[in-house]
């Protein structure tokens, strides 16, 4: 699964969905600014909430749900990518969180 960096996750905002599939007491902490909150085990019955014509970076804690939740949207014919590090690799960098 292709995985992108914290840098370029930053980068593609603007442009991507940035999807975060964490739990609702782990986005209570902090979530990317612009994200669609939808917790992994929702993800089956909110698919229609996603662009299936822009490119989709899953966010997790710390990588692995969103490993599995990308190989499942590209499997269901949606571009998407993984972001190495997950949040927290994102909150040690200090990047923006909402």
């Amino acid at each position: 699964m292709p995985e992108v960096t914290i840098t370029d996750t930053d980068g593609r905002r603007a442009t991507d969905q940035i999807l975060d599939v964490r739990e609702d007491f782990e986005v209570a902490e902090g979530m990317i600014p612009g994200a669609l909150h939808i917790p992994m085990g929702e993800l089956n019955a909110r698919l229609g909430e996603l662009d299936r014509d822009r490119p989709v970076i899953v966010i997790c804690r710390s990588g692995n749900r969103s490993s599995r939740v990308a190989d499942a949207l590209t499997g269901a014919g949606y571009t998407a990518d993984t972001m190495a590090g997950g949040m927290i690799a994102w909150q040690r960098a200090g990047l923006p969180v909402s």
